[in-house]
């Protein structure tokens, strides 16, 4: 584990800021040393993220950008002037984040870290090619170029078309039911079904009993005829009238649902009806390159014996095998100058993937998409760029770079970040993990509450210090010692799968304890949320009839489920009768959706504001009062709340409304009143303060924010916008959601890691929830790496031992004491210190 360095205090030569007052912090005054690891500590929504990224990160990006060319800056994304008085000694700053930034599935580990490009110049300069075929560019061994792409799937590897089992997915509906479910909604669909009425076809009878070849021109004829359509009148009337030559209503053309499909999914502008489209396509291999997504010269170019798909299909730490085994190129002797560039290019390979191995990142292959990782291993691909750049005099803030690594992979990190310091970099840490905390040279305590509550600077200094800080919610948790845990309850029932099989895990046989809280463990990339998340969800789902979303968070929309498949099946009576899975999504992508329209909460408010005598008297209806409804909200920002002005060579500038100052809502709406707010003036309120306001007026009401409250979502205003919330916010709000509802019978809850981004006092008030499910009689199954947490379990299932290929198996199971004495466990070790 990296040591604190000697860092007696910020000094001269250290950052120094004053009058800091971004989102929710205080005129915060604050000096901080250079060359030295400082963490920012404090509750979630302290103001931790506000001083380091929205106040130190942001500036020093306005600083650089004031060197930029003006029409350059038109092309970057800016972020806002922080609100500060003044910062002084401040370095180059690089921040490394976890959100995603459009993630897409052409996007890869090794676009990412930029080895896919060393290792196609490896081919194209000192690869194998087959007698006769000309050298290709580097480009030419690139899925996402004209010059490599295959041209039958474009570089994905896919194609995609229909199936009568995909477009009619019940075919004991009839036609007028919906059977064919991939038509479109409302008028055109019935439109659709009363030209099919005209041409004679029997609508009323279940979709498996029209004959094979009806079924057949209905879904894919390439025929589009034009007909009278009769509306509003019976199948028989409608052929009479057609067979009479009656004009009809007016006149329809006809498109088979596999053309109406694909030509919809081709051209439609709207991303929703991309999506629903999606559903009723299926994807197959590309029978030109089986997958690979390269032109067939490309992929006839070897090296080491392999073609570069293959290559970029095995694990880093295979691919680092394969490549120093490799011998010189066939020609070499012909041409010694390609085995020069060959070792020179394996030279550069191989030192980047040590990078990666360092920071437990060998389980990857190139060809892993970017969707399919999670943040935390997307943030450890940019530090391993980082690493390899060895900038020198640079300030790197990072938020929560622990998050989603087993301790294991915390003390790789660790030595990453002091890899850093010592290149003389200055490193600014939002973290909550104690042993990240530990290792800091100084520390910054916010607090000493959430939102409001915050934005104080409680404690800058050394790391001893923080014991003197009496305001400090942090402290009682650095050598606070082994907890003190309750007994481990006995599971009431088992659920048991069989040959489960996803990504890395299986084909495995596992007994998941039920009316208990169990906790899966495991090193990072080990299978656990593979297993759990993914393919439990999905055998769960399906046998309980409800849908399930496992697929990769991507801002493609790809149809025919991209992605991994679920194997497995369920080999236990399932006494279990709701799943319900929380995870860290967001609960919304715009502004419109917030805190209160998630939680259906503002329907209750709603409901309160259009009861009142005034409502009444103006006839005001619950629509009225949602700033989403044109007769409610205000007509110049059309409900935002704000106006932007674009500035063309500075940050586009965010006003509030010069019409609602911000309310969101028409003059007229605002006038009505209840207790003496208006709506704008309710969804402005803290859940804390909500609670005070609304008392027990609306029982539903109240236990929506009660329950909020328990979660630790106090300090959220209610009109909070979803874009401003973290994951673990996220989460927790879909927990609070879940649960203030009336549970009946057994409720399994999924949760992957739900104390990411949660400070350890956060993470109290979240297992006594957790708890509190268990002791109502339904199950608690969680995917984590806290070590509190999962000595606090019933029951624990490690995976391992290692991760990708070395992973997706059980090695070890049974409550914490017995699974930390596990000699063959990772994780064994780091409970058994926190028990003894």
């Amino acid at each position: 584990m990296s040591q604190p360095s000697d860092v007696s205090g910020a000094g001269a030569d250290g950052v120094i800021v004053r009058g800091a007052r971004e989102h929710n912090l205080k005129n915060v005054d604050l000096d901080l040393p250079r060359d030295a690891l400082v963490v920012f500590t404090g509750v979630s929504g302290s103001g931790k993220s506000s001083l380091a990224f929205g106040t130190l990160y942001a500036e020093a990006q306005r600083r650089y950008f004031e060197s930029v060319t003006p029409y350059a800056r038109r092309l970057i994304d800016q972020a806002g002037v922080p609100d500060v008085d003044l910062i002084e000694g401040l370095p180059p700053a690089v921040a490394l984040q976890q959100q995603r930034g459009g993630a897409s599935t052409r996007s890869s580990v090794g676009s990412l870290t930029t080895l896919s490009n060393a290792l196609r110049m490896l081919y194209s300069r000192a690869g194998d090619y087959p007698p006769g075929q000309a050298l290709l560019e580097s480009d030419a061994f690139s899925p996402n170029t004209p010059a490599g792409a295959c041209p039958q799937c474009h570089g994905l590897g896919q194609v995609f078309d229909v199936t009568e089992d995909s477009m009619v997915p019940d075919p004991s509906l009839s036609i007028r039911e919906r059977a064919i479910a991939a038509w479109p909604q409302g008028w055109q669909g019935k439109n659709y079904r009363e030209i099919l009425m005209t041409l004679g076809y029997d609508v009323d009878v279940p979709w498996r009993e029209l004959p094979a070849e009806q079924r057949e021109w209905i879904l894919f004829t390439d025929e589009q005829p034009t007909v009278p359509v009769f509306r509003d009148v019976t199948a028989a009337e409608a052929r009479a009238a057609f067979a009479r030559g009656d004009a009809g209503n007016y006149k329809g053309t006809y498109i088979s649902a596999r053309a109406y499909v694909m030509h919809t999914f081709a051209n439609t502008p709207s991303e929703s009806i991309k999506k629903r489209i999606a559903r009723y396509m299926v994807a197959h291999a590309c029978p030109a390159c089986g997958g690979r997504r390269l032109r067939a010269e490309a992929l006839a170019v070897r090296f080491a014996g392999r073609d570069i798909a293959a290559a970029a299909a095995l694990p880093l730490r295979q691919l680092a095998r394969a490549l120093r085994e490799a011998g010189a190129p066939d020609d070499a002797g012909q041409h010694p100058e390609r085995a020069m560039v060959a070792r020179r290019i394996v030279d550069d390979l191989l030192a980047r993937i040590d990078t990666l191995s360092a920071l437990g990142l060998d389980y990857l292959s190139l060809d892993r998409t970017t969707p399919t990782l999670s943040p935390g291993e997307l943030q450890r691909l940019r530090l391993a760029t980082q690493l390899r750049s060895k900038l020198f005099g640079v300030a790197y803030v990072l938020d929560e770079p622990s998050a989603g690594l087993h301790p294991a992979d915390t003390e790789a990190l660790l030595k990453a970040l002091s890899a850093l310091k010592a290149g003389g970099n200055s490193l600014f840490v939002v973290e909550h993990d104690l042993d990240v905390i530990g290792a800091a040279d100084w520390l910054v305590d916010i607090g000493p509450a959430a939102g409001e509550g915050g934005g104080q600077v409680l404690y800058s200094g050394p790391p001893s210090g923080l014991a003197q800080c009496d305001a400090s919610q942090t402290r009682r948790f650095l050598d606070a010692g082994a907890p003190s845990l309750p007994e481990p309850r006995e599971p009431t029932a088992w659920l048991a799968l069989e040959q489960v099989t996803r990504n890395n895990v299986g084909p495995l046989d596992v007994r998941l304890p039920l009316g208990v809280m169990c906790g899966v463990s495991g090193v990072s990339g080990a299978g656990k949320s593979s297993l759990v998340s993914q393919a439990l969800v999905d055998l769960l789902g399906a046998h309980l009839g409800q849908a399930s979303d496992t697929e990769s968070d991507s801002d493609d929309t790809l149809p025919g489920g991209q992605g991994p498949s679920t194997a497995g099946r369920i080999a236990s009576k399932v006494p279990v009768t709701r799943l319900v899975t929380v995870d860290q999504k967001p609960i919304g992508r715009t502004p419109r959706s917030n805190l209160a329209t998630y939680t259906g909460l503002f329907d209750h408010v709603r409901k309160l504001f259009a009861a009142t005598p005034e409502a009444r008297r103006r006839k005001f209806d619950m629509g009225r009062f949602s700033f989403n409804v044109a007769k409610g909200r205000c007509a110049t920002c059309e409900g935002e709340g704000f106006v932007s002005v674009g500035l063309l060579f500075l940050p586009s500038v965010y006003a509030p409304c010069p019409d609602c100052h911000g309310a969101r809502y028409n003059a007229a709406t605002l006038e009505v009143t209840w207790k003496g707010r208006h709506i704008a003036d309710v969804l402005a309120l803290t859940v804390d303060a909500a609670a005070d306001f609304f008392a027990d007026e609306v029982p539903g009401l109240a236990r929506a924010l009660a329950t909020l409250k328990h979660v630790g979502l106090g300090y959220l205003r209610l009109g909070q916008p979803a874009t401003e919330l973290s994951g673990g916010e996220a989460q927790r709000i879909k927990l609070a959601t879940e649960l203030q509802r009336q549970a009946r019978g057994h409720t399994l809850y999924v949760l992957d890691e739900p104390t990411a981004g949660l400070h350890p006092a956060d993470i109290e008030r979240l297992m006594a929830q957790l708890r509190a499910l268990v002791e109502a009689r339904h199950s608690v199954l969680l995917v984590e790496h806290d070590m509190h947490v999962l000595a606090a379990c019933d029951w624990l299932i490690d995976m391992g031992p290692g991760a990708g290929d070395e992973g997706g198996r059980i090695i070890a199971q049974g409550p914490p004491s017995q699974l930390a004495s596990t000699t063959q466990s990772p994780t064994a070790r780091y409970l058994a210190r926190l028990l003894a």
